[in-house]
């Protein structure tokens, strides 16, 4: 809202300063952050009086892995509603609420939150350990990939070409029309994401520092994208007010480090499926909305390890008896083969900034 500023800039010269994206998106990084070092306390305090807390698995095959994590029992989860919180009043301070681009964003995190909060209330205040069924789930991500089809093809500021998938490594455009196969990309998409930050929200601080990464890689994208000549030079697809997203994204990375102060070893709250959902699903419609969802691939690496290793397990299990890791996902094995917990979250960061800083390295390969 405070965009709005900049018309009056005519009476007072600095203010045109909130027409510019750059200046929107470090001011809204900053709000998210200060909100949410400001809000995180009360946050943690009310989530532990309502006895929240995060339960332990104590079946035989992670009873090893129940004692390392011991003393993690009864530390309060659902703390996503923070991120969800911190992210949504700094970007409608700082967004243009007139980009359709930033309220189908924005909308399919509140969305992807509330089925997050639903499978954490059934785990934590029903005792249910498996939360909401899977499928539901899954039905809930199909519907959102949906509606992103039905938002995209009836928005008249972005391009025709929103069923197609741009293949980010050539330097003459390279455009797959996906037609009636749109729908069934942006669901795997969607689920793919939203699944994998999901299954990485294993230790402390590890998914929602990984995501920080992303989210950066993906602020600088999106920022390109909508900017015309910079688009146009880079070879990326022009995609008007996409730059509103560079925006969100900020606010996204103000949020993460703000809730990572609480969240980093030993952790004092859990982002819960509220939070590992939302912020997963969010950089898979980011991804669609401007046309780089190929590149999420490698700039959420880390992300794609834990979620593959969990698929290999699961096979090799299936087809051989045998497994490959000595648990999935991928952290969980380095863990019982004696890393300690902090090691792996710290090097897991380390693999999540390379992968971004190869994501951003595509740019020159086109």
């Amino acid at each position: 809202m405070l965009y709005y500023l900049s018309h009056f800039s005519a009476w007072w010269g600095p203010l045109n300063v909130f027409r510019y994206e750059t200046f929107r998106a470090m001011a809204a990084a900053l709000t998210s952050l200060v909100l949410s070092l400001a809000m995180g306390p009360t946050t943690i305090l009310l989530l532990t009086r309502l006895k929240l807390g995060q339960p332990l698995r104590l079946e035989s095959e992670v009873r090893e892995l129940a004692d390392l994590h011991s003393s993690k029992k009864g530390t309060p989860t659902m703390g996503g509603i923070l991120i969800l919180a911190t992210v949504t009043i700094s970007s409608l301070l700082w967004c243009d609420p007139a980009n359709r681009l930033y309220w189908l964003v924005l909308g399919s995190m509140l969305f992807l939150g509330f089925i997050g909060f639903a499978d954490d209330y059934e785990k934590v205040a029903k005792k249910n350990s498996k939360g909401i069924r899977g499928w539901h789930k899954l039905a809930a991500q199909a519907l959102l990939a949906i509606f992103v089809v039905v938002y995209l093809s009836y928005n008249a500021n972005y391009p025709r070409e929103w069923n197609s998938l741009y293949i980010p490594f050539f330097k003459t455009p390279a455009v797959v029309d996906m037609g009636l196969l749109t729908v069934v990309f942006f669901g795997l998409v969607i689920m793919g994401t939203s699944n994998a930050v999901n299954l990485t929200d294993g230790l402390d601080g590890l998914a929602i520092g990984c995501s920080i990464s992303v989210a950066m890689t993906y602020a600088i994208f999106c920022y390109l994208t909508g900017n015309a000549k910079l688009a146009t030079y880079l070879y990326l697809p022009l995609v008007s007010g996409a730059g509103e997203l560079a925006v969100f994204c900020a606010a996204l990375v103000g949020s993460g480090l703000g809730f990572l102060w609480f969240n980093c070893h030993p952790a004092r709250v859990f982002m819960g499926d509220t939070g590992s959902l939302a912020l997963g699903g969010v950089l898979g419609v980011l991804a669609i909305c401007i046309h780089e969802e190929l590149v999420l691939v490698i700039a959420g690496g880390v992300f794609v390890l834990e979620a593959g290793s969990v698929m290999l397990q699961v096979a090799s299990f299936k087809l051989t008896g045998k497994r490959i890791f000595a648990m999935s996902p991928l952290h969980h094995h380095f863990e019982l083969k004696g890393w300690d917990e902090t090691t792996v979250t710290v090097r897991f960061w380390i693999l999540s900034l390379v992968a971004s800083l190869l994501a951003l390295a595509t740019l020159k390969l086109r």
